[in-house]
């Protein structure tokens, strides 16, 4: 079983696993109620994740914001207890995902078609033998621009913007714990020849710059520091 990982005095974290694609979920826990950020690529990752919150004698979560659409992030929504959250363009590309078909020959199409991507593939058939047990739920909420949050003392601001690695992407910042979780925002759009976009780019890094905080938190990897995470993304090759 895994166990949670402690961030800062109010945020802890499920680590990635590489081998099937699952990303860091992420709770921050307040006086009144609880937040995770992303739902996890399928219930079995949701139930890991609940698992280490019972064993940490945490609540499961009040609320869940998915922090983008890619199977990764989403396809454990339909385990998830509490409500859920996303932006209205996630819960849009997540009903056109619910009309795809779960098959290898369905997939493979998909790839073609540059629906989707051979590494996705790949990591879908290893997390999930079965493909009848894909679900793609939708949120229950959605919201566009900004959304603040009181959990009991803790303020959180989820805010909607465009990112390197996708249009939809959701960025949870906590000021007081002096956290922001970007999932894969500052990666670069593998569904688009892997590139960094120098306007996208651009606008994200001012975003980062204008924010006070330290843990830069990632979607697979471990958290940087807000400067390291300036200085790579510095390093990048874009184009326009």
């Amino acid at each position: 079983m895994g166990k949670l990982k402690q961030l800062t005095d109010h945020i802890y974290y499920l680590p990635f696993e590489k081998e099937t694609d699952r990303p860091n979920l992420y709770y921050i826990q307040g006086e009144d109620f609880s937040l995770a950020v992303d739902a996890g690529n399928s219930g079995k990752q949701t139930e890991k994740f609940y698992e280490a919150l019972g064993e940490a004698g945490f609540p499961l979560p009040s609320l869940t914001v998915v922090s983008h659409w890619h199977w990764d992030h989403t396809f454990g929504l339909h385990a998830v207890k509490g409500l859920t959250l996303s932006s209205e363009l996630t819960k849009e590309k997540l009903k056109k995902v619910q009309q795809w078909q779960w098959t290898v020959d369905a997939m493979k199409e998909r790839e073609r078609t540059g629906e989707d991507i051979p590494f996705c593939t790949e990591c879908i058939l290893k997390e999930y033998p079965d493909l009848n047990e894909i679900k793609v739920a939708l949120p229950k909420i959605t919201f566009s621009g900004k959304m603040k949050l009181d959990l009991g003392g803790l303020e959180v601001i989820l805010e909607q913007r465009p990112s390197t690695h996708s249009l939809d992407s959701v960025f949870v910042y906590v000021p007081s714990e002096k956290v922001l979780i970007v999932e894969d925002a500052d990666c670069e759009d593998f569904y688009h020849s892997n590139i960094y976009r120098k306007e996208l780019l651009t606008d994200m890094t001012e975003y980062f710059k204008s924010l006070d905080y330290v843990y830069h938190c990632l979607g697979h990897a471990d958290a940087e520091s807000k400067e390291f995470a300036l200085q790579r993304l510095s390093e990048v090759t874009c184009v326009e």
